[in-house]
């Protein structure tokens, strides 16, 4: 492993790091190594994601096929709670 040093950090933010690592139980280094470690995995979650935006991978659904759906189950929701009928549904 390496290590990594942060400079100029100001000490009322190393402070305020402080308190929200005990507040977890954990020292700073082991909070601030979460931090780091969510943001990597964040940062490859985005790529899986932007690999898949252009595709229509896994649905044919459109827009009003889902909007039908919901609509549809909110009207029977509705009844069962004997709401009164709301307005339709806009695409």
């Amino acid at each position: 492993m390496v290590a990594l040093q942060i400079r100029d950090v100001p000490e009322d933010m190393r402070d305020k790091l402080a308190v929200i690592a005990r507040n977890r139980g954990q020292s700073l280094q082991a909070y601030l190594f979460d931090v780091i470690k969510d943001e990597v995995r964040r940062s490859e979650n985005l790529a899986v994601l932007e690999r898949f935006s252009g595709t229509s991978y896994g649905t044919s659904l459109t827009k009003r096929d889902v909007l039908g759906t919901l609509a549809d189950g909110r009207r029977g929701r509705d009844r069962r709670l004997g709401a009164p009928d709301g307005p339709e549904v806009q695409e």
